[in-house]
C-alpha cells in the first residue's frame, strides 16, 4: 500500500493535527511490478527517444485491443493515439470540436475538466443533473429539452466521478439516438472501466451508429494505479476526428514518453497486471461496503453503495438545513476544521453537487473508519 505524501499530510495537517484524508481520488495502491519492471526495461534498453506523434504502433495495438475487450466494438491500431495522460483526450477533442458559442452537454456533478475546457475554448457548458433517484443517471426527458441547434457535443462518464453511478444500457442507448438524430459528437471518459461492483461494464461504442462520432477516453491512472506516470488514450473510428485529435498532439507535446508507453503496453496486455487489477479491485470492494455502512450512521447523511469507482457522494442536506442554511463548500470546510477529515464539497463538481459531499475510499479501512468515526462524533453533536 503507497503511503501518503508527507509534504502534503505536513502542509495540511494544522499545528500538527493529523488530518484523515477521504478526498483524494488517487489509488492507494502501487503500479503492479511487472507493469515497473518493463519500464525500468525501457530505460536499459536505451527506448529514450522520441516516438510516432500518435504513439507506438504496437502500444496502440495492444490498446486497440483492451479497447476491444472492454467495449465489445472492434477498434484497430489506426484508431488509437496515445497521450502524456487522459485530459489531453478533453482538451484535444473538444478543441477539434468547438467554435465559439458552442454547447457540451455535461451531466453533472462531473469531473471539472469538462466544464473549464468547454469554458476556455469559448464553448457553453449545459448541464444535466444526475438524479439520486435515478441511481445518478441522467432523465432522458432534461436530456432532450438540453439539445439545441448549437449542440455539438456531449460528455458521457460511467462509471462516474463524483457519484459512483453507472449508466444502464437503456440509458446509454437512449443517449445514442439522440446523438444520432441530432448529429453531435460524444466523448465517453471510461477510465473507471475496471472498477465496477454490480453487473458489468457497458460503453456507449457498442450502441448503434455510435462508434464513428464517439471518442472513446481512458487511461492506465485509475485501473492500473499509474496516476503519476501520466499515460492515456483517445480512441475513435472516426478518422477525421483522430486525425485532428493527432495533429493537435503533434503541436503540443509531440509525442508522450516512449518509456511510459511501453509500461502502458505490459499493462494493457500481460495477464499478470489484470490478476493485481483484479485484487485491488477486491479491495476497494471492501472498503465501499465499509464506509457506504459507517456513512449511513452519520447523522444528516445518507448514501447509497456506489456501483463503480471509488468515491461515495453522500447526500448532507437535513445537516446543512441544522446548520442554518450553509453551502456544502461551508459545510466541507467544517469539517476539515472541526472534525479533522478532508472531504470533497459536491459543488465543486457543478451546481447539481450542492448539497453532496464526495468521500473517496482508497485510504485504509483504519482511516476509513477513524474519519467516519470523527464526522459522526461531530454530527450528532449539531443534529441532536
Amino acid at each position: 500500500m503507497a503511503k501518503a505524501n508527507k509534504f502534503e499530510q505536513e502542509e495540511l495537517a494544522p499545528k500538527g493535527e493529523k488530518l484523515i484524508r477521504l478526498q483524494i481520488g488517487e489509488p492507494a495502491f502501487d503500479t503492479p511490478q511487472n507493469i515497473k519492471d518493463a519500464a525500468i526495461k525501457a530505460i536499459n534498453d536505451n527506448q529514450t527517444h522520441y516516438t510516432p506523434p500518435p504513439g507506438m504502433p504496437k502500444v496502440r495495438q495492444a490498446i486497440a485491443d483492451y479497447s476491444t475487450k472492454m467495449t465489445g466494438t472492434k477498434y484497430e491500431m489506426d484508431d488509437v493515439v496515445v497521450h502524456a495522460g487522459a485530459k489531453p483526450c478533453i482538451f484535444y477533442t473538444l478543441n477539434a470540436t468547438i467554435d465559439e458559442g458552442d454547447e457540451v452537454i455535461i451531466f453533472d456533478p462531473a469531473w471539472p475538466i469538462y466544464a473549464s475546457v468547454t469554458n476556455y475554448l469559448g464553448g457553453k457548458p449545459v448541464f444535466v443533473g444526475l438524479k439520486e433517484e435515478l441511481g445518478f443517471q441522467p432523465d432522458i426527458e432534461e436530456v432532450k429539452k438540453a439539445i439545441t441547434d448549437k449542440t455539438v457535443a456531449m460528455v458521457v462518464n460511467t462509471p462516474s466521478n463524483p457519484t459512483g453511478g453507472v449508466f444502464d444500457e437503456k440509458t446509454l442507448n437512449e443517449l445514442a439516438k439522440l446523438a444520432v438524430e441530432h448529429d453531435f459528437w460524444v466523448i465517453s471518459d471510461e477510465i473507471y472501466d475496471n472498477i465496477v461492483f454490480e453487473g458489468k461494464h457497458i460503453s456507449i461504442t457498442l450502441m448503434p451508429g455510435m462508434a464513428e462520432r464517439t471518442v472513446l477516453l481512458n487511461g492506465a491512472s485509475k485501473t492500473f494505479a499509474m496516476t503519476g506516470w501520466r499515460m492515456g488514450w483517445s480512441v475513435t473510428k472516426n478518422k477525421e476526428m483522430k486525425a485532428a485529435i493527432e495533429q493537435i498532439q503533434i503541436n503540443d507535446v509531440s509525442c508522450p514518453a516512449a518509456i511510459n508507453q511501453l509500461a502502458v503496453l505490459e499493462a494493457v496486455s500481460s495477464p499478470k497486471s489484470f490478476e493485481d487489477v483484479e485484487k485491488m479491485r477486491q479491495g476497494y470492494l471492501a472498503r465501499r461496503d465499509l464506509i457506504t455502512k459507517l456513512v449511513n450512521e452519520i447523522p444528516g447523511f445518507s448514501a447509497a453503495a456506489p456501483k463503480g469507482t471509488f468515491y461515495l457522494f453522500a447526500n448532507v442536506k437535513p445537516l446543512l438545513e441544522k446548520l442554518g442554511g450553509i453551502t456544502v463548500k461551508e459545510l466541507a470546510d467544517k469539517i476539515m476544521r472541526e472534525a479533522k477529515v478532508l472531504l470533497l464539497h459536491g459543488s465543486g463538481f457543478g451546481p447539481h453537487g450542492e448539497g453532496f459531499i464526495r468521500f473517496s475510499f482508497v485510504s485504509s479501512e483504519t482511516d476509513i473508519q477513524e474519519g467516519c468515526r470523527r464526522i459522526k462524533d461531530w454530527a450528532e453533536k449539531i443534529m441532536e
